[in-house]
C-alpha cells in the first residue's frame, strides 16, 4: 500500500503510524463512566470507506487524514489532519 502524502507524494507504507479511527469524538466530560468506558474500549470494524489516522514517522512527521476502503485497501484521498475541512477530500 502506499500513502500519497500532501508534503511529500507517494511513500510505501512503511514510512507511516496508523493511529486509528478519525471518525471518534471524545465524550464530554461530565458523561458517565458506560461512555468514556465505550469510547475507550469499542471500536467499530467497518467494512468499505472509513477515515483514519497516519503518522508520517520517516517523512514530513505530519499526520494525516486518510480515507482507506477498508475492503481491498484502496486509497481514496490523503489529506493534512491540521485542515480545516472536516473531512478527507484530496485525491490520493
Amino acid at each position: 500500500m502506499r500513502i500519497a502524502c500532501p508534503c511529500c507524494g507517494p511513500r510505501g507504507l512503511e514510512e507511516f503510524l496508523y493511529r486509528g479511527d478519525a471518525t471518534r469524538t471524545l465524550p464530554a466530560a461530565s458523561a458517565s463512566t458506560e461512555a468514556w468506558a465505550d469510547y475507550t474500549y469499542l471500536r467499530d470494524n467497518p467494512a468499505g470507506v472509513h477515515e483514519e489516522y497516519w503518522f508520517h514517522t520517516a517523512g514530513c512527521q505530519n499526520w494525516l487524514r486518510v480515507r482507506r476502503d477498508t475492503r481491498d485497501h484502496g486509497i481514496v484521498s490523503v489529506m493534512l489532519a491540521r485542515d480545516p475541512s472536516s473531512s478527507a477530500t484530496g485525491e490520493a
